[in-house]
């Protein structure tokens, strides 16, 4: 059985992918000026996003990621798709 896929559950995707990307561009900028404080300021304030969106994403729609990292709810729901990366 396919997930449902609307407006809200692209948006939730559309919002992952953007925190994703500025918590990638901070990394790679810690990387070469590991001290900047506001910066990591700003990494930890995105990761805490992150995680929140993360959560609610995961609450309506699924696990985002495996090994250990994402519950399932029953049925096990790794076989329904589409899965994240796949949209």
């Amino acid at each position: 059985m396919k997930k449902q896929t609307n407006d809200e559950y692209y948006k939730h995707l559309h919002e992952l992918q953007a925190l994703d990307f500025v918590l990638v561009e901070l990394t790679l900028y810690l990387d070469t000026h590991p001290n900047d404080v506001q910066a990591i300021q700003q990494f930890n304030q995105f990761t805490q996003m992150r995680q929140q969106v993360a959560a609610n994403y995961e609450a309506k729609y699924g696990p985002l990621l495996q090994y250990g990292h994402s519950y399932s709810r029953l049925p096990w729901q790794w076989s329904e798709d589409p899965w994240p990366w796949q949209v």
